[in-house]
C-alpha cells in the first residue's frame, strides 16, 4: 500500500494518489449504495448548494452528503477502514482520528469547487486535518476531478475571497500569487487521494454530457488535536470509539498575499471570517 515513494511525495507536495487501494468491485458497491441512498430521500446535512440556479441544477437534483457515518453501516465501516487507517498513520506518523464522511455525485453538467483548504472549515487544533478521497468513477478533467497546488500545504490558511458561483458552488475561494496554477489530479475507479488540510485544492466543472464523477470522502484529524469544529464532533479513534474534544473557537488569523522586494510572500494578519461548516470537498 503505502510506499517510501508516496511518503517522499507527500512529504513535498501535500497530497498522494495511491492507485488502486480498493478494487473496482468494492468501488461499484460502494457506487450503487449510494446511489440507492440518494434515491430514497433527503438526509440531515444534504447540501443542495445555489437553488437560485433553478431546480434543474444538477447539483439540486444531486445533493451532496455528509457525515453518513452516524447513522449508515456502510460509511462506518469504510471511514475506519484498516487500509485507510495505515495510510493516514503512515502519513500523518501516527494513527489520525475520524471525524467526517461525505458523497460528492457531480451528475454531467454540476459546478466544481473553487480553490480553498479544508482547515479553513474544519479548525482542528494542534496540526491540521488530512482527506481520503475514493474516486468511485474514472476522474479526469471532462468530469470534473480535483486539481491542487503542489506544495501549498506548506502555507498557512488563506483569508477567503469571493468565488466565481457560476463555476463553483461555493462562493469563496483562495486566491493565487502570479505564477502559482492549480494542476489536475486524473484518477481511476479505486484510487485514493491523500492531501492536508491547509493543501489548496478544487475541482473542475463536469463539461461532460453522460458522466458522473462520483467521489467518497473521509476527513481526518492528526492525533494529538485536542480542538475541533463542534460540527464535526463527537471525533472516532479508528477502532470506532467516539469521544468528545474541545470546540475550536471561530474566526482566527489568515494569511494574505503581499509584495516584498518583487516576489509575492503570505503576510498572517486578518482575521478569516467563517463560512458555513463542511462546504468543502
Amino acid at each position: 500500500m503505502l510506499t517510501q515513494e508516496h511518503q517522499t511525495f507527500y512529504n513535498a507536495n501535500g497530497f498522494v494518489v495511491v492507485k488502486g487501494l480498493f478494487t473496482p468491485d468494492e468501488a461499484d458497491r460502494l457506487r450503487a449504495h449510494y446511489m440507492d441512498l440518494r434515491a430514497r430521500g433527503a438526509y440531515p446535512g444534504d447540501m443542495v448548494a445555489d437553488t437560485k440556479k433553478g431546480a434543474d441544477d444538477p447539483l439540486v437534483q444531486f445533493p451532496r452528503m455528509i457525515h453518513m457515518h452516524r447513522w449508515d453501516d456502510v460509511s462506518l465501516r469504510w471511514l475506519l477502514d484498516e487500509r485507510l487507517n495505515e495510510c493516514l498513520t503512515g502519513l500523518l506518523g501516527a494513527e489520525p482520528l475520524a471525524v467526517q464522511t461525505m458523497i460528492y455525485f457531480k451528475p454531467a453538467g454540476a459546478r466544481g469547487q473553487a480553490l480553498h483548504q479544508d482547515q479553513f472549515y474544519l479548525k482542528a487544533q494542534p496540526g491540521t486535518c488530512m482527506a481520503a478521497w475514493l474516486a468511485l468513477d474514472r476522474c479526469d478533467e471532462a468530469n470534473g476531478c480535483m486539481r491542487v497546488v503542489p506544495g501549498s500545504h506548506a502555507w498557512p490558511v488563506l483569508c477567503p475571497a469571493q468565488a466565481d458561483t457560476s463555476a463553483s458552488f461555493t462562493n469563496i475561494t483562495v486566491p493565487l500569487p502570479p505564477g502559482v496554477e492549480a494542476v489536475p489530479v486524473v484518477m481511476d475507479v479505486g484510487d485514493v487521494l491523500f492531501f492536508s488540510g491547509t493543501l489548496v485544492h478544487g475541482s473542475y466543472p463536469n463539461t461532460t454530457n453522460d458522466r458522473f464523477r462520483r467521489s467518497l470522502i473521509g476527513h481526518y484529524i492528526e492525533g494529538r488535536a485536542s480542538q475541533v469544529t463542534k460540527f464535526d464532533q463527537p471525533v472516532l479513534r479508528m477502532d470506532g470509539a467516539p469521544f468528545t474534544l474541545a470546540d475550536s473557537p471561530g474566526g482566527g488569523p489568515c494569511g494574505v498575499w503581499v509584495d516584498k522586494n518583487g516576489a509575492p510572500v503570505i503576510e498572517v494578519t486578518a482575521p478569516r471570517d467563517l463560512a458555513s461548516a463542511g462546504a468543502h470537498e
